[in-house]
Formats: C-alpha cells, sequence, structure tokens
C-alpha cells in the first residue's frame, strides 16, 4: 500500500518517504546505543544528499568509494568522512587527504606509496581479505572473497612490517545478509589476523549487512560487535548502504503502450536498463504495488523499458484488473542502487527525484533534461 498520489508529479520519478528512512535510521541508532559502534552511511548505495542532514542526526559519518563520493559528504554531511579504493590516483590522492578523516588502501604497496603524503592528523588502515566466501550468488561478481578476488589483502600478503602509521583493518564481505554471515566472517577474521587487531584503534566491518530488514537477527549483530569491542578494545564501525534506505523509496512510472506479441507487453517511461540496471545485473523482479505473480492474478504483463536494448525488460506481473495507457505504475524498494546507478543509454531521460515529507506532502527535488545528456557527451 502507498500513502501519496502517484499523479502528483511527471513520471517517471524516484519518491522516497522520510518516514520510513527514519524507521531505520532509528533502528540503526539502537544497534549504536548498545554497542558504542559507528555506523557509516555508504553512498555508494544511496547518495541523495537532499536527506545528508537527517542522516547526519542519526549516523555518524560517511564513506565513500572514490573521490567524487567524498567530495559530496565533504560538502553535504556532517560527519567523519572515509574512503576506500581498490586504487587510488596520484592525480586525486592529494585532493582526498584532505578532505578524509579515514583513509583505507587496498594494498601494502598503495599504503607504501602514498604514505608520504599521509599527515598524521588522519587514520588510516588496510583492507584485509579473510578468503572466506558467504554468499548464495550464481555470480561471484558481487563476492568480494571469491577466487582471484582484487578486493583487499590476503593473510599470505599480510606485511606486519609495514604497519608503522596504520591504526585499523578494514573487511567487506557480505552482501544484503544476515548477522550469521557476520559471524562466519568473523570467526576467520580472527583465525588469520587475530593476533594483530589487539594493536590497532579500530575494526570496520564494512557493508552487506541487511541490518533493516525484516527478519534480520539484531540481538546477534549486537552480541558480535560487544564482543569484538572487549576482545581486542577496539572501535567498531559498520558501513551499511542499503539498510540506511532499504524499502523506503518508489520509483513511478506509466504506462506508455500496450502491445500483444504472444504476451501482453506494457511499455512504460522507465527503463530497467537506465534507471534500475540491477535489475538485469543481479538479477531480480522489484515488486510492484498491488501486482501478483504470472498466472496468479486475471491479467498479466510484461514490462518492458522505452530503449532499443531487446532485454530491457523489468519483468512479469499480474493484476486484477487491466492496465490502461496513461496509468500509473509504482515499483517499491527503489531507493537504493537505483538512483545511484542511473544512465542516459539512448538519450533516455533521468527520472526525477522527490521526497514524500512525514507531514504527507511531496516535495520536488532535482528534474532532469536534455542538458544531462548532452554534458556527458562532446
Amino acid at each position: 500500500m502507498t500513502n501519496f498520489d502517484a499523479s502528483s508529479l511527471k513520471t517517471p520519478y524516484f519518491l522516497v518517504d522520510e518516514a520510513l528512512l527514519t524507521r531505520n535510521l532509528e533502528i540503526l541508532a539502537g544497534i549504536k546505543k548498545k554497542t558504542g559502534c559507528k555506523i557509516l552511511l555508504a553512498q555508494k548505495g544511496f547518495a541523495m544528499f537532499a536527506l545528508y542532514p537527517l542522516i547526519a542526526q542519526y549516523l555518524d559519518g560517511t564513506c565513500a568509494s572514490g573521490l567524487h563520493e567524498a567530495k559530496l559528504a565533504h560538502e553535504f554531511f556532517d560527519g567523519e568522512n572515509h574512503i576506500y579504493s581498490p586504487a587510488f590516483s596520484d592525480r586525486e590522492f592529494p585532493e582526498i587527504i584532505s578532505i578524509c578523516d579515514h583513509v583505507i588502501f587496498n594494498s601494502f604497496s598503495q599504503w607504501t606509496h602514498f604514505k608520504p603524503l599521509c599527515p598524521g592528523n588522519k587514520q588510516y588502515g588496510i583492507r584485509i581479505n579473510p578468503e572466506i566466501s558467504t554468499q548464495q550468488h550464481e555470480k561471484p561478481i558481487y563476492d568480494p572473497c571469491a577466487p582471484f578476488s582484487r578486493l583487499g589483502t590476503t593473510f599470505a600478503n599480510f606485511q606486519p612490517n609495514l604497519l608503522d602509521g596504520i591504526s585499523g583493518l578494514h573487511f567487506h564481505t557480505l552482501c544484503q545478509q544476515g548477522a550469521d554471515a557476520l559471524e562466519i566472517t568473523l570467526t576467520a577474521i580472527e583465525e588469520k589476523f587475530g593476533s594483530f587487531l589487539h594493536g590497532f584503534k579500530w575494526l570496520n566491518f564494512g557493508g552487506g549487512h541487511h541490518i533493516t530488514r525484516p527478519g534480520y537477527d539484531l540481538n546477534l549483530l549486537v552480541d558480535l560487535i560487544n564482543y569484538i569491542k572487549a576482545k581486542y578494545d577496539i572501535q567498531v564501525y559498520l558501513e551499511p548502504g542499503e539498510a540506511v534506505a532499504l524499502n523506503a523509496g518508489y520509483l513511478v512510472a506509466s504506462v506508455l503502450d500496450i502491445l500483444d506479441n504472444g504476451i501482453q507487453i506494457a511499455i512504460l517511461d522507465t527503463s530497467a536498463a537506465c534507471h534500475m540496471p540491477d535489475v538485469l545485473e543481479m538479477p531480480y523482479r522489484p515488486f510492484v504495488v498491488d501486482s501478483g505473480l504470472p498466472g496468479e492474478k486475471a491479467f498479466a504483463y510484461r514490462f518492458g523499458g522505452p530503449s532499443c536494448l531487446a532485454g530491457d525488460i523489468i519483468g512479469d506481473y499480474s493484476f486484477e484488473a487491466p492496465l490502461n495507457i496513461g496509468g500509473h505504475i509504482i515499483f517499491t524498494d527503489m531507493a537504493i542502487y537505483s538512483m545511484v546507478k542511473t544512465n542516459t543509454f539512448n538519450g533516455v531521460p533521468l527520472p526525477s527525484i522527490a521526497i514524500l515529507r512525514k507531514n504527507g506532502n511531496i516535495e520536488a527535488v532535482k528534474s532532469f533534461g536534455y542538458d544531462d545528456f548532452k554534458m556527458r557527451l562532446s
């Protein structure tokens, strides 16, 4: 169910529900209160900076995957500014070091290369790879611990003699997973790197924790954080991206045409390829308000986008009543990894961005046009 008028804005548009976002933030704040851990917003999953002032009331800062995300946080988020990258460039690093509080290196070669540029008033870390896979994905593309991963330093490549100036370790092994997967990872971390943890100030658990998902074992997460903190006298960080805005946003689209090619196909003004690429990359089938599975309800449709890509297919759905051209389709859980991944392939326009305020008002935040497409080209 939704509590807004889908026709309030011209489609397509992303709509983030302030009340639902706050609910997630309150859950994360509860974890902080029970453990004393620090929680950062992973901007790679959600970077709607119009809501950074709200998020900053609950979380301790942000983590970035590159210079541009770090600059966004520096401009709009009042909190710690962390950054990690598989490799930093000589061209960008001076600006990175000027605005970031924590800089995490992927390898000791990167650390030794940039160490002369690193002032003593910052925090520096090494990302480690515990080489323990807990994911069930068919494709290793989402597994940082898959064989031959480029992400993180394995135990065989760990160099204790180069730890001078390093104040913490970072790992990121999870993707949309529960505390049980974290427990498995921490066991591997302790077995391989536990002897070093007593000498550090902090340990960053990375992201992929689905903390705000219904059924997530919050008590286990609290126990794991408190165990690590007590045993090693160390500050714990978490970097959730999805958990911050999980189930807190919508993508509202319109039906442009309906055609029959053996099945009913509804062409929408939103595109899997352009507006929700994870639908094709994961792949997955996003939920649509008032819909059912194919065959579950009387009227079945395949949703396709307006691009020329033959595979620009969002999924198959069914409804109690037939769809009409001009009617609205509301996709749920579209705040995460959608806005940050949109593109203008085929010149398909980008969706507008809006906020559903707690008082029920819809506030348009950003709209896009031809110039946004043109200025990416030459």
